[in-house]
């Protein structure tokens, strides 16, 4: 695992123990990049099931202003405090430990929005993607023109809109895929 462009490329990354976590690899990183580019700038950015931290470090290597990391497992938190300390990027960054459920409620308390939402969580937990989206959705977390990408299994199936935000494009990347998101009638 590594950073793959930006001002912290070829960082090596740590994976949190235990294994339980998929890092994203970096073809689909690439691709996903190459999607969201040119990134906006000052972009505000929640990685959602955090895992390593990879792909809000990516997001921070190449010009996004401040990315807050969630994950409920005390190894991802670790494994994502040390690799945002090795890549310089802390000052960036606020790092959060719990349910991504309540702190999207949290964040919906104090009027924050997002440019961009990376949502990754174990690909058996399929109810845990629409309930995900749905407040996401139901706060208005997104900004005007932000996108929400979603990391998932190729076999899982989204409904087209989540009260205000539209699903507008999926690529496959062998056994998995992203699936993008956008607010309802906002060209990207």
């Amino acid at each position: 695992m590594r950073v793959i462009s930006g001002i912290r490329k070829g960082h090596k990354l740590i994976a949190p123990k235990g294994g339980s976590v998929r890092p994203t690899e970096d073809r689909v990183k690439e691709s996903l990049f190459n999607i969201l580019s040119p990134l906006k700038s000052e972009a505000i950015v929640l990685d959602l099931f955090a895992g390593s931290g990879g792909i809000g470090i990516e997001f921070l290597s190449r010009g996004a202003s401040k990315v807050y990391f969630v994950d409920n497992s005390y190894d991802s938190i670790e494994a994502i405090r040390k690799n945002l300390e090795h890549t310089k990027l802390r000052e960036f960054a606020e790092v959060l430990r719990g349910d991504a459920r309540t702190t999207i409620k949290k964040f919906s308390s104090i009027d924050i929005v997002f440019d961009y939402i990376y949502i990754d969580p174990p690909y058996a937990a399929e109810e845990l993607f629409h309930k995900t989206l749905q407040l996401i959705a139901d706060y208005k977390m997104l900004s005007h023109d932000g996108i929400i990408i979603v990391e998932h299994d190729k076999s899982m199936i989204f409904k087209s809109r989540y009260s205000g935000i539209e699903l507008f494009d999926t690529r496959n990347y062998g056994s998995k895929e992203m699936t993008y998101f956008r607010n309802e009638g906002v060209a990207v």
